[in-house]
């Protein structure tokens, strides 16, 4: 046996894996035999060097790779960098450089990074979403979607971050700040591209169900984005200019009547998931954002009102405008609208808190049935008629009977949400009120028979902006031209290439680059010109585990038949953080490109880890905090593999862990142990007497040919090749690496025997399956036990050497420690068979305690088989 040098051993098995390929996918029909198993983690950005969220990430699905083939699967485990981006073109201008030559210089270290681990990543399948050869195809498949009807430019009020100086997307938007640079986000109106996302909001929420190998928290948060409503549109008339009370009081149905006599001006529609409250409404809301209140008051005395409270909610994200704790600012537009169920002539208003982004960008007020209105018509003194009560409320038993509406001050202190029965609702008093109730579907049904309104489904979700005013991304492939309109690029004349004339450390943009924008039309051959905003980067990394299965197919982004047979992702990794963006995006361009005919699945990914955080004393490890391990260092001082193993066995891989030095340390003693131990095991015996062969001679003489130790030993290389193979299977790495330490303490007991009385087949047996059950976790370490212990073929990798199988009869133990309990107290420990009846374990528990036992009463005996019996008495 010789030291354990990780350093040098690491270089030797990286060196020969890359020489002979051993981690390529495999090809030929001994591969069409094997089934096929896709594992994926989220590929980095090419920020820098590998940081530990990285290492665990990607040691994760490494073990999970390697186990997989060793069970027998053709694997497919492919890297890639997500390398478009406005982190890139950031660090660029900070340094004087180019986005190109900072990412790219980034991707060869992390490269090397990632090789140094010993991932078993497909290097011939690797992608780079800023090289030409991908992006070609991102653009393709935006024409797809174009053609499709899925990609539209419009006007819109878009999200603004002023740092970034680029739109961003509202799933970019957290708490109100950029999810890069944590700016405040403003609202601008722009001309942008969208991606139709809405399309498929129905079926994105309802496919979360064939999902169960997703966590339920990514599940929910997707549903809650999606947010789906069930309820009414309803129509409410506008008044005609100079009705109405100046103050902005509720009228009577005869001044709406008299309002409406000889004019209607237009119809607004608005979406309520409470039609049983429409009575209780006591005054019209729009947001500030919308086009029809500056049209209200445009030359009317209320349009400084309302100019005012559009510059407050500029200065608001939409978070903090909508939060129930904050001040609400309205101003009264001197118009009204009629409530189509009453006839009352109702004030329009424009509120901060309501935006334009959700239903139509209307609202109708019931302030006795929500807490945000409730505030507002306090603090404006506008009237709070109840229509939904509890049962139990006092004035319930006021209102019970009455059907028509009473202007009244409500005694409250808040808003009634929740379900009740309605009063003074006309012919519905009496009906049970809330979402969804018979109250609320009554309501829908008389408007639906009126013309008044509709019964609706409303989604949170909008259409995903992707423009980018920034460079470093890919370009839209969209020429226009002032005599035929938006013109595709042709696909023969994909990809649009990125200019390198473009100088983002001047602040330069595509908009910079006439040599870029300035083209010929391709329909009429005039003098047109490119867009020049680029594509988000989600765009990227919400396809790219399709072209892995294709990644040289110069035709197509990937061959139908290839995504079929390897998608969906059996096993995908990586952070929760992207529970909305990248794994909502993912699935809709997987639904897409299925409505284009170019893939036959639902859904990207069938099962769904999510890792938890690296931290150092209770923080998440950051480069701006301080406190970041380098693996670099880590890997310098212990090897790949002791990093490896210490980030599997500190923590489950959905949990945060805890960085703790002495566990590293305690891990490097751990692998050093194995070490000796598989050298030991396998040793030749120093003289080949019969008594060196136990086994052999006791069978000759016709005896049981194990003993005792032989018997346990077997036993635990059985029992441990069971628990390992079920905890890999469930991501258990922390118990499953518990249970190895456990096998070397048994192997550590048997090699204490004399060599005469250890079985040298049980020995290498025991070797044998130490070395492959700790392959997945420390390969390095592994593959050189295999060869230099074991003898394996030179030519050939423990990577594809077969997992150990276990027999379930020798899993099981023929004898059990339980422990002998009195009075609850742990009097002794004794050996019993397994299978031991209760009845002969209270025996035994009686026995052993009989001298304790003397003088006192029996009061029970407790069995707990296989665990303890414990011993009542007095």
């Amino acid at each position: 046996m010789y030291p354990y040098d990780a350093q040098a051993i690491e270089a030797k098995w990286q060196a020969f894996w890359s020489t002979h390929q051993v981690n390529d996918l495999e090809n030929g029909p001994a591969a069409e035999d094997k089934p096929k198993y896709y594992a994926l983690e989220m590929f980095p950005y090419p920020s820098g060097d590998l940081h530990m969220g990285h290492v665990r990430n990607y040691t994760i699905g490494d073990v999970i790779s390697r186990f997989k083939r060793m069970q027998g699967y053709n694997v497919l485990h492919p890297i890639g960098w997500d390398a478009f981006g406005l982190p890139a073109e950031n660090a660029a201008i900070k340094q004087g450089s180019s986005p190109a030559a900072w990412t790219f210089a980034n991707i060869e270290t992390q490269k090397k990074s990632l090789a140094r681990l010993g991932f078993s990543y497909d290097w011939d399948r690797t992608v780079v979403t800023a090289e030409p050869e991908y992006y070609r195809w991102g653009q393709w498949i935006f024409e797809q979607l174009y053609k499709m009807g899925l990609a539209e430019k419009r006007e819109s009020a878009v999200n603004w971050c002023p740092v970034d100086q680029t739109v961003l997307a509202n799933e970019q938007v957290i708490d109100g700040k950029c999810w890069r640079c944590h700016s405040e986000v403003e609202k601008r109106d722009l001309s942008q591209w969208f991606f139709k996302i809405t399309d498929y909001a129905q079926e994105l929420l309802d496919d979360l169900d064939k999902l169960p190998g997703w966590p339920t928290r990514v599940k929910q948060m997707q549903a809650n984005w999606i947010g789906r409503s069930e309820g009414a549109e309803v129509d409410f008339r506008l008044c005609r200019a100079g009705v109405g009370d100046p103050e902005g009081h509720v009228g009577s149905a005869a001044d709406a009547d008299d309002a409406l006599s000889s004019e209607a001006e237009r119809t607004i529609t608005v979406f309520t998931t409470r039609p049983d409250t429409l009575f209780g409404c006591s005054f019209f809301l729009l947001a500030p954002e919308s086009a029809l209140a500056a049209e209200l008051t445009e030359g009317t005395p209320y349009a400084a009102g309302v100019q005012e409270v559009i510059e407050i909610a500029k200065s608001a994200s939409a978070i903090e405008r909508q939060g129930t704790e904050r001040d609400k600012h309205g101003a009264f537009t001197g118009r009204y609208v009629v409530n189509p169920v009453n006839r009352r002539k109702v004030p329009v208003w424009v509120a901060d808190y309501v935006l334009t982004d959700y239903g139509t960008g209307a609202v109708m007020a019931v302030p006795s049935g929500d807490e945000r209105d409730f505030a507002f018509a306090r603090k404006y003194d506008l009237e709070i008629p109840p229509v939904v009560l509890a049962e139990d409320d006092p004035l319930y038993s006021e209102l019970a009977s009455e059907a028509s509406l009473k202007v009244m001050d409500v005694p409250w202190v808040e808003a009634f949400a929740g379900s009740g029965k309605m009063v003074q609702s006309g012919p519905f008093t009496g009906l049970t009120g809330g979402k969804n109730s018979e109250g609320a579907k009554a309501v829908i049904d008389w408007l639906a028979e009126r013309g008044l309104g509709r019964s609706s489904v409303n989604f949170k979700l909008r259409d995903w902006l992707i423009s980018r005013q920034r460079y470093w991304g890919n370009p839209i492939p969209v020429i226009y031209c002032d005599h035929c309109g938006e013109v595709l690029v042709p696909e023969q004349d994909l990809p649009v290439v990125l200019p390198d004339d473009v100088d983002v450390t001047r602040g330069q943009t595509l908009k910079d680059s006439p040599a870029f924008y300035e083209v010929a039309c391709p329909k009429c051959g005039k003098p047109a010109h490119r867009e020049t905003d680029t594509m988000d980067t989600f765009t990227c990394s919400s396809w790219y585990y399709l072209r892995y299965t294709d990644v040289h197919n110069a035709q197509l982004p990937f061959a139908k038949s290839a995504v079929d047979s390897w998608l969906p992702v059996d096993q995908y990794i990586g952070g929760i953080e992207h529970a909305i963006l990248h794994l909502l995006y993912s699935r809709f361009f997987t639904k897409a490109l299925r409505d284009a005919g170019l893939l036959s699945f639902d859904e990207p990914f069938t099962n769904l880890l999510t890792q938890g955080m690296v931290k150092l004393k209770g923080e998440t490890m950051s480069k701006s905090k301080g406190n970041v391990v380098a693996p670099e260092d880590v890997i310098a001082r212990y090897g790949a593999d002791t990093l490896r193993s210490y980030i599997l066995f500190m923590a489950p891989p959905d949990k945060d862990l805890e960085w703790n030095n002495d566990g590293l340390e305690g891990i490097s003693r751990f692998l050093h142990k194995v070490w000796k131990q598989v050298y030991n095991l396998t040793a030749e015996p120093q003289n080949d007497s019969p008594d060196s062969k136990p086994a052999a001679q006791a069978a000759a003489n016709g005896a049981d040919p194990q003993s005792p130790a032989d018997r346990e030993l077997e036993h635990q290389c059985h029992r441990v090749i069971k628990k390992v193979t079920a905890d890999i299977e469930r991501f258990n790495f922390n118990t499953a690496i518990s249970a190895l330490m456990e096998l070397t303490n048994s192997i550590a007991s048997y090699l204490k025997l004399p060599e005469g009385q250890r079985d040298p087949e049980l020995e290498r047996f025991a070797a044998f399956c130490l070395t492959l059950m700790i392959s997945p976790m420390a390969p390095h370490m592994a593959e050189e036990m295999w060869h230099s212990a074991l003898g394996a073929d030179p030519e050939e990798s423990i990577v594809h050497a077969p997992w150990p199988a276990y027999d379930p009869d020798k899993a099981e133990a023929d004898q059990v420690e339980i422990a002998i309990q009195l009075n609850g107290k742990i009097k002794a420990r004794i050996m019993v068979a397994a299978d031991l009846p209760d009845a002969d374990a209270e025996t035994a528990a009686k026995e052993t305690l009989s001298t304790q036992l003397e003088g006192k009463t029996l009061r029970k005996v407790i069995v707990v088989p296989g665990r303890l019996v414990n011993v009542i008495a007095n």
